[in-house]
């Protein structure tokens, strides 16, 4: 869920300024009562409303190298996700895991379709299992 931007966190505060209780705000800007009482309280105690960073650990492939991800995948469209993971660490030294490269190419909407120079298969469907 995305923070709610610091101009409205500067209008909720500034109206608790003004007087007005905390539910008729939380009510005049479609919020909870309880984020009214958060901002009001991060104001007064650390004099900022900006939004904290969220939790969790940093990507291994952030959204700032997606450029090179899609170059990489551009240079090698029929590689594995082992390949494409190894190809990472030799262009940046960091060595992501196979769930994570996968969730890179996601966020970039690749596909992986078979390439038209992959050989056909040679197994035939004979028709439905058991079928005559």
């Amino acid at each position: 869920m995305r923070p709610y931007s610091l101009d409205l966190r500067t209008r909720i505060v500034a109206a608790l300024d003004t007087g007005q209780p905390v539910a008729a705000v939380a009510e005049r800007f479609a919020v909870s009562a309880r984020t009214v009482r958060r901002y009001r309280q991060q104001w007064h105690t650390a004099g900022q409303l900006r939004a904290r960073t969220a939790p969790g650990r940093r990507r291994v492939i952030p959204p700032e190298q997606d450029a090179l991800l899609r170059a990489q995948v551009a240079a090698h469209p029929d590689a594995t996700l082992a390949v494409h993971c190894q190809l990472w660490t030799e262009a940046t030294g960091q060595q992501p895991s196979l769930a994570t490269m996968c969730r890179a190419l996601q966020r970039l909407r690749w596909t992986h379709k078979k390439s038209t120079s992959s050989p056909t298969s040679t197994t035939r469907s004979s028709g439905p299992p058991g079928g005559t």
